[in-house]
């Protein structure tokens, strides 16, 4: 009887993902509290254990929560109560994280904005979420002057990047750049940063209200699964729970250990994994502000991380840096994240890992803002080159056909759609859309529709395709850029290639291939051939790309991905 439960079971279970976690990491609970307090929490047992480093400055567990307590002081003083929104805008510096935790711990919500936005998209930002206070990095001034008056922002912090830096760094960074930004009169609505903490000081009220795992505490801004910018609200649980997942997966991670935060606090990669994680674990997050791919190999060499994760354009620097002494045997974990690392540039990083004495090969993430921007990983065992591996503790995928709930065989692409506890609140204030991709199933389980392409092995190993709006269809044909891009790529010649879909007159869309060469090659007839004809033994008739295009670099969004978007405007401009 036992035996046949167990096959019944086994039939059901089209996925062993039980099985390669242990019985207490699968059922493991969200804590109950909040972001801030998973952090404090943990305090008491990491005496003298670094927090954070920032350009020759390193500041301690101990002393990063007086910093927090400071600012979340000073918010108070200024009148920002619980479930108010404050805009941060601004890198990777001290202030941003410590802002970020000090609004957590008073109950207020951290909306998260790239500094480089424009200034229209600025405007938008603090408009659509209710931000009543903005705290942004100097550099920003200009933009924010011209619109910060039709909003309802009342007071703005500046920051300045040199702020947190060690004594020497910060003079050279005044007598370097600081003296060109331009800054406001201090006066009225702007509010110098050590200001803002002295005013703080003087403030003897409450500082800390009740919040819970369910109560929101960020709000990320993305594309979201259809393309137009959306706010996303994310539970303290949600962060929480990316929190112990990670935990579970980088077991090998130490108190002395540093990871490289060069994926932006604004971004739910950076945030989420490389920040809140790594502070979760007790390791040390060392904020890099501005990422300059000229000297990725001295900023390692300089810092000498455990863990590095990027978007797979980081791994294309690493992959160029000249410095055949780098070592790289410290590193423990290599992540790639944020964007489809193809498996001919996943070959090319492990190779450059093991020439540089590093025992770890990079693994392949996979995420997206609604769910805290990781939701799986391709490591240990399950790393199988050009796949996204299992799904964290916790998490279940399915795959459903396009359009529908219903589930496919595995093997068969569809959509992936999530189950977990770092699935989004919802769309702010977008009820139509946030119903549109949070849907209840015949399990009665809400699932994430991701608008993902993708399919499931039968031992459980995840493969990613490409965008659902990414797909071309051709002739009826279902087309994946993806797939193209996988066996250009391999091409020994090429360094980067994007397929994007163009019009045609009788077949709708068809492919064309953007490529970028390594260093040493150059465009010819034979070249352009010899990719033809590897594209022609390797993929089927109707998916042969109908346009070949040589260029030197591809356009790039704000966090480092290729910019499609701005690949397909160009086409249809070029089209004109």
């Amino acid at each position: 009887m036992k035996l046949l439960n167990l096959l019944n079971l086994k039939k059901k279970n089209k996925t062993p993902w039980n099985e390669y976690y242990k019985k207490e990491n699968i059922k493991f609970e969200v804590p109950e509290g909040s972001i801030y307090h998973l952090i404090y929490d943990q305090v008491k047992d990491r005496d003298g254990m670094y927090a954070y480093s920032y350009f020759g400055h390193s500041v301690t567990y101990k002393e990063f929560m007086k910093q927090i307590d400071s600012a979340a002081k000073a918010f108070r003083s200024q009148g920002i109560r619980k479930g108010d929104v404050v805009t941060i805008c601004m890198p990777n510096v001290p202030e941003a994280v410590i802002s970020f935790y000090a609004l957590n711990k008073i109950g207020a919500i951290a909306s998260m904005v790239h500094p480089l936005s424009s200034e229209q998209e600025i405007k938008n930002y603090l408009i659509s979420t209710n931000s009543v206070m903005m705290v942004m990095i100097d550099l920003c001034y200009e933009k924010v002057a011209g619109v910060i008056k039709e909003t309802d922002v009342y007071k703005t912090i500046i920051v300045s990047a040199g702020n947190s830096m060690s004594i020497p760094m910060k003079l050279g960074y005044i007598f370097t750049k600081s003296y060109k930004i331009k800054k406001p009169y201090f006066k009225g609505e702007y509010m110098h940063w050590n200001d803002f903490i002295a005013k703080g000081a003087k403030y003897h009220g409450k500082i800390e209200f009740e919040t819970d795992k369910d109560t929101p505490a960020v709000m990320l801004h993305s594309g979201g699964t259809t393309g137009t910018p959306k706010g996303i609200v994310l539970s303290n649980g949600n962060f929480n729970a990316l929190a112990e997942q990670v935990k579970i997966i980088f077991n090998k991670l130490e108190p002395n250990d540093k990871i490289l935060a060069i994926m932006p606090v604004f971004h739910g990669f950076g945030l989420g994994v490389s920040i809140h994680s790594v502070l979760h674990i007790g390791s040390c997050v060392d904020l890099i502000p501005q990422f300059d791919s000229r000297h990725f190999d001295k900023l390692i060499k300089k810092n000498n991380p455990s863990v590095i994760v990027g978007v797979p354009t980081l791994f294309e620097a690493l992959l160029n840096t000249n410095n055949k002494k780098l070592d790289l045997s410290n590193l423990k974990y290599v992540v790639s994240g944020g964007d489809c690392l193809t498996e001919a540039l996943g070959q090319r990083v492990n190779e450059f890992l093991l020439n540089h004495k590093c025992e770890v090969q990079v693994m392949q993430g996979y995420g997206l803002t609604e769910a805290v921007a990781a939701t799986c990983l391709a490591y240990g065992e399950h790393n199988v080159l050009g796949s996204i591996g299992i799904p964290f503790p916790g998490n279940t995928f399915k795959i459903v056909r396009q359009n529908t709930q219903e589930e496919v065989p595995n093997g068969e692409i569809g959509e992936i759609c999530i189950n977990g506890p770092t699935v989004m609140m919802g769309y702010y204030n977008n009820e139509k859309e946030t119903n549109d991709v949070l849907q209840i199933h015949k399990d009665k389980k809400l699932w994430l529709h991701t608008g993902d392409m993708g399919y499931i092995r039968d031992d459980g190993i995840i493969f990613y395709q490409s965008r659902l709006k990414r797909m071309i269809i051709s002739s009826g044909y279902n087309v994946y850029p993806q797939q193209i891009e996988n066996i250009i790529e391999s091409h020994e010649a090429v360094m980067k290639c994007t397929v994007i879909g163009i019009p045609h007159k009788y077949k709708v869309q068809v492919a064309k291939a953007i490529i970028v060469l390594k260093n040493g090659y150059q465009e010819s007839s034979s070249l352009k051939k010899s990719i033809k004809e590897l594209c022609e033994k390797n993929l089927s008739h109707y998916s042969l790309p109908y346009e070949y295009e040589f260029r030197k670099s591809l356009p790039k969004t704000l966090i480092g991905k290729v910019d499609f978007k701005k690949l397909a405007e160009e086409e249809e401009e070029n089209k004109k």
